[in-house]
């Protein structure tokens, strides 16, 4: 252990100095969080009030949206913070407790993501026996598995970052993601690094591997259906695999980021990059299921008292 230092704070230097435009960006923020929390919100109120939406798919639909609300607010709230702060510093235990909800919050996307398309599968390749396998039972346990699943897995994450000592403590980010963590550390990562290996590879197959099967499978099955099948069909799956590949891209940026050199980028384009996969899906979800899916819409438009309740 070399010039290794019982740090109790990590400065978050992605902020630098940007002087008066601090207001312009913390105004942008401040938007985009209202509108996530009002759009996810809203969906999420309007899937517990109409009976006619107490269905699997959107019920698994409302576990994404409360997902989205927990995971924006793993950030905006400190993100705003230190928009408007001449310090930048973060605690040592809010930076681990900001690492679990962030980390909690990806892994039980792409569970969801996945839930969302066992069920388009069962439902299009196995209609008659739909009802008869997705019971209540099944259905809680959908909803609750990714979340336990993701509690279990970063819990073990934090546990063995919390025994680091490290040679530094500056973290080139908006917030605090346990890569660039443990690489500021003197002791021994080996632990870390065979568990977050193993972790990633265990969680990213458990969940990309069963959705790129469900919607091959459902792909199949609508090739040799009718036209008003394979229409009712794209017109259900396309805003989960348009959530899968938004969700998927911003994973991607921040593991690119994590592992190849990208000072050559703008530090704009490159905190954008970070920040994508906590904005962007819980920012276009809402408004693009709300949009595709029929009767969301007209639940949308009942609960607002523009649609003739019957």
């Amino acid at each position: 252990m070399e010039n290794s230092t019982h740090y109790e704070i990590f400065r978050l230097a992605a902020y630098g100095n940007i002087g008066q435009l601090k207001y312009f960006y913390f105004a942008v923020v401040t938007v985009l969080y209202v509108v996530i929390i009002l759009a996810n919100a809203f969906l999420i109120g309007v899937i517990c009030i109409e009976r006619s939406l107490h269905e699997p798919m959107y019920l698994f639909l409302c576990a994404l949206f409360v997902n989205q609300l927990y995971g924006s607010t793993g950030l905006f709230p400190a993100l705003m913070f230190y928009l408007l702060s001449d310090t930048h510093d973060i605690s040592l235990l809010y930076c681990y407790f900001q690492i679990y909800v962030l980390y909690t919050y990806a892994i039980t996307e792409f569970s969801n993501l996945a839930v969302i398309s066992y069920d388009r599968y069962m439902s299009i390749c196995y209609p008659l026996q739909y009802n008869n396998i997705m019971t209540p039972k099944i259905i809680c346990g959908l909803i609750l598995l990714p979340w336990v699943y993701s509690f279990f897995l970063n819990a073990i994450v934090i546990s063995l970052s919390l025994r680091l000592q490290f040679c530094a403590n500056v973290l080139d980010r908006v917030y605090c993601d346990n890569f660039s963590v443990v690489k500021l550390a003197c002791s021994n990562t080996t632990l870390n690094n065979i568990w977050g290996l193993f972790a990633a590879v265990v969680s990213y197959s458990c969940t990309i591997c069963p959705t790129i099967y469900s919607y091959v499978r459902i792909l199949q099955i609508c090739l040799k259906s009718s036209k008003d099948t394979k229409q009712k069909a794209f017109n259900t799956c396309t805003p989960h695999i348009a959530s899968l590949l938004n969700f998927s891209s911003g994973c991607l940026f921040v593991f690119l980021q994590g592992r190849y050199d990208t000072a050559h980028l703008p530090a704009i384009l490159r905190t954008i990059l970070l920040v994508y996969f906590l904005i962007c899906p819980p920012l276009f979800n809402p408004l693009m299921y709300g949009a595709r899916m029929v009767k969301i819409r007209q639940a949308c438009k009942k609960v607002l008292g523009r649609y003739p309740k019957t």
